[in-house]
């Protein structure tokens, strides 16, 4: 199957009260992993790339190959898209575009709005052309994803959505209200009377960033408000990261790599089957 675009997938989950889980990749079991949970749940997934990682797994047109090679050899028929998250410039998102990712995300949320909106146009102007699907962001979403770093959470504008997506027709929208990447430290909160605001001003699916360890009730709650995709990363580098040293804690002659690295993949594949099953996506590829 090839990759699709994420405007189908988000058009169904809103209509149908669900969120389609993104999953960052890192590295070859990373991909393996997602790719596996989904089949087995059959549930449409997003595999999500950042800027750090297309470098680490050695470009773009290498990220887009892995991807697509593994999905032929693994039999992949649930649908699949290609993000690239958090683009840091237009010339990073043709470069994904170019290199056949299904959706990118242009973030210009650290910038003023009017340039953020202009980027954000620019993009879209060229990728909707060739299918492929674009988000945005406005505010400031707290912690690191990748080379971009935030102290701390900034509330996304009404206006300024309600602008953004008028003048630049982008397909979903990450408003900033209270997430953050990485382990929270207590519980967060979560501006969900802003959450209900933007969605029912801008009628575009909302996309959540900072999924890791939220509670249950947190996510339930924003897909009920027009969340239509959840961003996860921090708890998959979690859960690869304490089994693999685990494993090599019991095991202090292991060495060979892939031994221990597939262990670290079983555990990645265990956390996006409950997040799938969570987000309630489980079964909608059948």
């Amino acid at each position: 199957m090839e990759l699709v675009s994420v405007r189908d997938m988000l058009k169904k989950a809103l209509d149908g009260g669900y969120a389609i889980g993104h999953f960052d990749v890192h590295n070859l079991e990373w991909i393996q992993a997602v790719l596996e949970a989904a089949k087995e749940e059959k549930s449409p997934v997003i595999l999500g790339v950042t800027e750090e990682a297309v470098r680490y797994l050695g470009g773009y047109s290498v990220a887009g190959a892995i991807v697509k090679s593994l999905m032929k050899e693994m039999n992949i028929t649930v649908p699949v898209a290609l993000h690239l998250d958090h683009g840091s410039s237009v010339e990073s998102c043709k470069s994904a575009i170019d290199n056949g990712f299904t959706s990118v995300m242009i973030d210009g949320s650290h910038f003023p709005f009017q340039q953020n909106l202009k980027m954000t146009k620019e993009v879209v102007d060229y990728a909707h052309p060739q299918g492929v699907t674009v988000e945005a962001e406005l505010g400031s979403i707290g912690g690191q994803e990748g080379n971009l770093k935030s102290e701390g959470p900034v509330y996304a504008d009404l206006n300024e959505c309600i602008e953004l997506v008028k003048h630049t027709k982008i397909d979903s929208l990450t408003p900033a209200l209270g997430t953050a990447h990485g382990p929270y430290k207590g519980e967060p909160v979560i501006g969900f009377d802003e959450m209900e605001e933007i969605s029912n001003a801008v009628k575009i699916p909302l996309v959540m960033h900072g999924g890791s360890g939220l509670p249950p009730e947190q996510i339930k709650k924003s897909i009920a408000l027009g969340t239509a995709k959840i961003n996860v990363n921090a708890d998959n580098h979690l859960a690869f990261s304490k089994t693999v040293r685990e494993e090599l804690n019991q095991n202090t002659e292991l060495y060979v790599t892939s031994d221990y690295l597939a262990k670290g993949r079983s555990s990645v594949k265990k956390t996006v089957i409950g997040k799938l099953r969570l987000f309630g996506s489980s079964g909608k590829a059948i």
